[in-house]
């Protein structure tokens, strides 16, 4: 299969393409390597999927990167013409709570209209297969704990919320109309080697290896479903499977831990795995930020077999051993 992966050169998508060269398929990636964090930290994912291309290199299995945007409908369209994909993994995005709130516009523009330029492209192309990616900030601060796919989601709290549902409906929409295939993932807050440097376990691992201040906002008890990047690549890949199929199928499935941790848990676990005591800096609840995230994975490990294996201490010494190793 061929797999154009849109965000290829981030996080999630520079182990995802990683995943499906293993696999033996082939992957077109798609990055515009903008300056939402260091793009150097991108080139290296990308260096990285090049090795791993060439470690499994044959006749059938290459990759291929392309340096661009989603909101260049003619830049999509030459990909889809050029090199015919069978299958889209929808990673590309304006990612963060906090930075949606002080640009909704961008947010807009990028998360609503290109996953809508992506879309036309995959029903002019007739292409079927569709994994895209949303995020359990979708559920706001429901209280009802933990978070199923059928709970009532339309109330979010930031523009970035907001746009991932909106993509979710817009995938149901192609899907109802043009008979696309859809998975919509809602990601846990995932965390690993490679992991974005604007998102807590980073950033937290970063100054407490320094020995500077920690910004903790509120009293330290809003809790999060932490899932390793490992678990979340297991469940891609069993939803893949899921819509490679010649049912009609539109879903939408939790990939979780299913646990929660306490964001003083969070740092503790830190410290301990780094050998050292944080110094703390209280601060005021930030207006976005949800109180807790908690999958409910039943719906997950039902129809995709999906079962995370990485318990949070494991993970974040995975994650501080590849932090000492390549960002001190």
């Amino acid at each position: 299969m061929k797999i154009l992966i849109t965000g290829a050169a981030g996080f999630i998508g520079s182990h995802t393409a990683e995943r499906a060269l293993r696999q033996g398929h082939s992957v077109v990636g798609l990055d515009n390597f903008n300056y939402y964090y260091n793009p150097d930290f991108k080139r290296e994912n990308v260096a990285a999927i090049n090795a791993t291309a060439a470690e499994c290199g044959s006749g059938d299995v290459d990759f291929v990167m392309i340096e661009g945007d989603i909101r260049d409908k003619a830049l999509l369209n030459q990909i889809f013409s050029q090199h015919k994909p069978d299958a889209v993994i929808h990673l590309a995005a304006n990612a963060g709570v906090r930075p949606s709130i002080k640009n909704p516009e961008l947010y807009t523009e990028v998360n609503i209209n290109g996953t809508v330029n992506l879309l036309e492209c995959m029903r002019e192309n007739e292409v079927k297969r569709l994994l895209f990616a949303s995020s359990s900030s979708v559920y706001g601060n429901n209280q009802k704990l933990p978070f199923a796919e059928t709970d009532f989601v339309d109330h979010p709290i930031s523009p970035y919320a907001a746009t991932k549902k909106a993509g979710e409906l817009l995938c149901h929409t192609y899907h109802h109309l043009y008979g696309i295939n859809v998975a919509c993932l809602r990601f846990f807050t995932v965390y690993g080697p490679r992991q974005r440097p604007d998102l807590a376990i980073y950033k937290f691992t970063g100054l407490i290896s320094q020995d500077k201040p920690v910004p903790v906002y509120g009293d330290g008890s809003t809790k999060r479903d932490y899932t390793f990047i490992g678990d979340i690549l297991d469940g891609m890949f069993k939803a893949l499977d899921y819509i490679n199929s010649p049912q009609s199928r539109y879903d939408i499935f939790n990939l979780g831990e299913s646990k929660v941790i306490s964001l003083g848990d969070m740092i503790s676990t830190i410290e301990q795995a780094l050998g050292k005591k944080a110094v703390l800096h209280h601060m005021p609840s930030f207006k976005g930020d949800v109180e807790c995230t908690f999958a409910d994975i039943s719906h997950s490990q039902t129809e995709l077999g999906y079962n995370p294996v990485t318990n949070f201490e494991q993970g974040i010494e995975v994650f501080v051993e590849w932090y000492t190793a390549n960002r001190m």
